[in-house]
C-alpha cells in the first residue's frame, strides 16, 4: 500500500486539510499505516498534480486559510484500481523476536525490562483500541440511530480493522506474557 492509498481513504471518510490529516494518522490510521506530517504534505501536493484531490481554500478568522482537500474522480479510480489489485500478505519482520532468539546466547533475563515495555506498549494500544471501539461501536453516539439500527459498510468496515487491531493486541501481550515466563526460567549466562 502506498500513503496515496491511505490518504484517499482518510478523505473519502472525511474531507480535511493536511493538518487534519496529519492528526488522524496520529489517532486512528497510524496504527496500520504510518507518516510524517511533512510525508503527508508531500504526497497530498503530488496527488493534487495528479489530479487525484480537489483543494478549496477555506477562509478562517483570525488565521490564515486552511486547504481543504477532496478525493477527487481521478483519485476514486486510483483507488478503485488498488482495491481490485491482489497484495501479497504481509511478511513478519520482528526486531524483538529476533533478540529473543539471541538471548540464548547471552543473559535472556537481561531482556526482561525490554519484553515489559513491549508489553505495556501493546496494553496501551489495547485500551486506545478498547476505548475508541466503546466510543464509536458502543457507546450512546452509536446507537444513537437506537441499539439494533445496523452499521452502514463504512462504519461496519471500520470496525472490522478496529476488531483485527484488537485482537492483533490482545494476541500480542498473551505470546508476550509467555515470553517473560520463559525468560524468567533462566538465570544469568555463564
Amino acid at each position: 500500500m502506498a500513503l496515496e492509498h491511505a490518504i484517499l481513504v482518510s478523505l473519502l471518510e472525511k474531507p480535511g486539510s493536511g493538518y487534519e490529516l496529519a492528526r488522524r494518522f496520529e489517532r486512528s490510521i497510524g496504527y496500520f499505516w504510518t507518516a510524517s506530517h511533512q510525508q503527508i504534505y508531500r504526497v497530498l501536493k503530488r496527488m493534487e498534480n495528479d489530479g487525484w484531490v480537489d483543494v478549496r481554500d477555506v477562509p478562517q478568522q483570525g488565521r490564515p486559510d486552511k486547504k481543504e482537500y477532496r478525493v477527487a474522480d481521478l483519485g476514486r479510480a486510483a483507488l478503485s484500481s488498488w482495491l481490485h489489485d491482489p497484495i501479497e500478505p504481509e511478511s513478519v519482520r520482528h526486531d524483538l523476536a529476533v533478540k529473543i532468539r539471541g538471548a540464548a546466547f547471552d543473559d535472556p533475563t537481561a531482556l526482561i525490562r525490554e519484553v515489559e515495555r513491549h508489553r505495556q506498549a501493546h496494553r496501551d494500544r489495547l485500551a486506545h483500541y478498547l476505548a475508541g471501539e466503546a466510543r464509536d461501536f458502543t457507546g450512546p453516539e452509536a446507537n444513537a440511530a437506537g441499539p439494533q439500527a445496523p452499521l452502514d459498510a463504512e462504519r461496519e468496515l471500520q470496525h472490522v480493522v478496529l476488531r483485527g487491531g484488537i485482537a492483533y493486541e490482545r494476541m500480542m501481550i498473551d505470546w508476550l506474557d509467555g515470553v517473560l515466563a520463559t525468560l524468567a526460567r533462566f538465570g544469568p549466562a555463564r
